[in-house]
């Protein structure tokens, strides 16, 4: 056993496979759900203000969501594990090194900390799905190959779906709505294995003459990734491993692209190209104060629930200065770390003036040669898919219903308020 602050996580050593797993979990994790409906399904958990209503349902409590909790002060937890912690026990592929994202697919479907030999059996089994038909590439190359990465990724991911095993499931009409949750494993597991065959294929059309990259079945989820994409270092590796780890789920409720990763890196250029890489930190806060008199914010910095600087930033810190504390870029988001937070403090606008995850990604894989800023928001589209694809598979088990919250308009606020004064 893995004891973690309170926690016990099964390290599992035994050869069952991650299917198996599932097949012991899911019905006890369904009378339990019913138990929670049936004892407690009258029990509020919490208000409803106007702000929340008009703020986008911030902090409103509304979703199940297995696989992933974010508090406050720790940041981000997979299955009750903080970003550290997932760091120490996870398999990684060398000593010392970085998560492998095949563990963390594992511990968000089971709850568990798997063996390497279950991660490496995992990796395995992925690589075994990854073949993507040929009618994907023809739908992607029906677009320009000027089109945003995203729209191009987006509609290679939908022609995904013609293979489906739950539509097939659903249609033959044969299997009982409680075992959905086994044709939803086999869609899940082969979206997983593919979004990074038909990302790199978006970027090598768009970025490298159309020049691919195939699959390395010998390399793990994370490496293949970077592979097919084009970097082959050992740290653009690690890099790869630890982005689609941190990436990978972060509640249910938030639907952000991340378009920050963009926008930060952006940000970071204006300041060099205005003021140079060797800035000091005086002239950098007369810079940051001029973006902030102008209207605008400092990107990559607060968070809508975070009160402390996010996990996220901080393993992707110690990552930079393990690989390239010299890099320019680098030191001056380090300069950046010590220089906004005090500002953004006096401004006395912001609840967390601590840097988010965004502060950081993008600065990391333009120093490994993955300079195309407008490609990030697909790196992390393939990221997210292994906790999207993990709660689908939980929703499909637990029968969860679509979600159906009441919408209001300015009208109806304004009689409720009249009412209830």
């Amino acid at each position: 056993m893995v004891f973690l602050r309170g926690l016990s996580i099964s390290r599992l050593r035994s050869p069952v496979d991650l299917k198996s797993q599932l097949e012991e979990m899911i019905p006890e994790q369904q009378d339990r759900l019913k138990k929670l409906k049936s004892q407690h399904g009258t029990v509020p958990v919490g208000n409803i203000t106007v702000d929340m209503v008009l703020g986008g349902m911030r902090g409103m409590t509304g979703l199940l969501w297995e696989t992933s909790l974010l508090d406050a002060e720790e940041g981000i937890r997979f299955r009750g594990m903080s970003i550290p912690e997932c760091q120490k026990v996870l398999p990684a592929a060398q000593p010392g090194g970085e998560p492998l994202p095949e563990g963390l697919l594992w511990l968000l479907l089971t709850g568990k900390v798997p063996s390497k030999e279950q991660v490496d059996a995992l990796s395995k089994e992925l690589a075994s799905r990854a073949a993507v038909p040929d009618y994907v590439y023809k739908a992607i190359n029906a677009l320009p190959s000027t089109a945003h990465p995203m729209t191009q990724f987006a509609s290679g991911v939908m022609a995904l779906q013609v293979e489906s095993e739950f539509q097939k499931t659903y249609e033959e009409g044969a299997v009982h709505k409680s075992k959905f949750w086994e044709s939803t494993f086999e869609d899940a597991l082969n979206l997983i294995a593919r979004v990074p065959v038909v990302a790199s294929y978006v970027y090598r059309r768009m970025f490298k003459d159309g020049s691919i990259i195939p699959l390395d079945d010998s390399l793990d989820y994370g490496a293949n990734f970077s592979h097919m994409l084009g970097f082959d270092s050992p740290q653009m590796k690690e890099l790869m491993r630890l982005y689609v780890t941190i990436h990978s789920d972060h509640e249910g409720g938030n639907v952000s692209a991340h378009a920050g990763h963009l926008e930060v890196l952006l940000w970071i250029k204006s300041v060099v190209a205005e003021c140079g890489e060797n800035i000091s930190k005086e002239h950098l806060k007369d810079y940051v104060w001029k973006t902030l008199n102008s209207g605008k914010v400092v990107p990559g910095y607060g968070h809508g629930v975070l009160r402390k600087t996010d996990p996220r930033y901080v393993c992707q810190r110690e990552f930079a200065l393990k690989h390239l504390p010299d890099d320019p870029l680098f030191q001056l988001v380090s300069k950046l770390y010590e220089v906004v937070p005090p500002i953004l403090t006096e401004l006395g606008k912001v609840k967390n003036p601590w840097p988010n995850v965004d502060a950081h990604s993008g600065v990391l894989l333009n120093y490994y040669g993955l300079t195309e800023a407008k490609y990030y928001t697909v790196l992390f589209g393939v990221s997210r898919s292994l906790g999207i694809c993990s709660q689908l598979i939980w929703d499909r088990a637990l029968g969860l219903p679509l979600e159906r919250p009441k919408s209001v308009n300015m009208d109806w606020l304004d009689k409720f308020m009249s009412i209830s004064r």
